[in-house]
């Protein structure tokens, strides 16, 4: 097991969010996580891998501001 647990103010704390978040996350299923009994924790590498699938890549520059033609 080499993929460190979090707590929820842990992965909070990582993502500069507060627990609130995190526990909607967890509610709606849009991230992993391990319940054990009550308490819940967060893979860190979920973690990672939220934060992989919602990073928007930059566009690239064609000449245009603001979406309209220069």
């Amino acid at each position: 097991m080499a993929d460190r647990l979090l707590t929820v103010a842990e992965a909070g704390e990582a993502l500069g969010t507060g627990e609130r978040f995190i526990r909607r996350l967890i509610a709606e299923r849009r991230i992993r996580y391990v319940k054990l009994g009550r308490p819940v924790r967060i893979p860190a590498s979920a973690l990672d891998e939220y934060v992989q699938a919602r990073t928007v890549e930059p566009a690239g520059r064609r000449g245009h501001r603001c979406g309209r033609a220069a």
